[in-house]
């Protein structure tokens, strides 16, 4: 089955009703894959909108639990390869862990982060 890709930025997208949640949406297709960390990536985007937005806190809970409603399979990366593609593509290792699952699983990725999305395109043109 095909799968795609998708990091933090897009997914806290749909949860939280962005205007980018549409476009996500639209791009992710088949079963999604993502790195465990995707779960710490997210309760942190929550906690920031809890500091940001007190008066929302129920809502941002509620968004929060939509995560597990979700049909995201979580994998691990190759750990032994994150450095080096972190360091080649100069990005964070959390971003290298994205990076790095589609491209084992010659997968989309779907992102809003404009830096890992040109390492994306960039890695797999040099692989053509």
């Amino acid at each position: 089955m095909h799968a795609t890709v998708v990091d933090a930025s897009a997914i806290a997208a749909v949860l939280f009703d962005e205007p980018e949640a549409a476009p996500v949406a639209a791009g992710a297709s088949g079963r999604l894959v993502a790195p465990g960390l995707l779960r710490y990536e997210i309760a942190s985007v929550c906690a920031t909108k809890l500091i940001r937005y007190p008066d929302r806190a129920q809502e941002v809970h509620a968004r929060h639990r939509l995560l597990d409603q979700l049909a995201i399979d979580y994998a691990e990366p190759d750990w032994d390869l994150l450095p080096a593609l972190a360091q080649r593509w100069a990005l964070s290792a959390y971003d290298a862990a994205y990076l790095q699952l589609a491209l084992f699983l010659n997968a989309p990725l779907v992102t809003l982060d404009a830096r890992l999305a040109a390492a994306y395109d960039n890695a797999t043109a040099e692989r053509s």
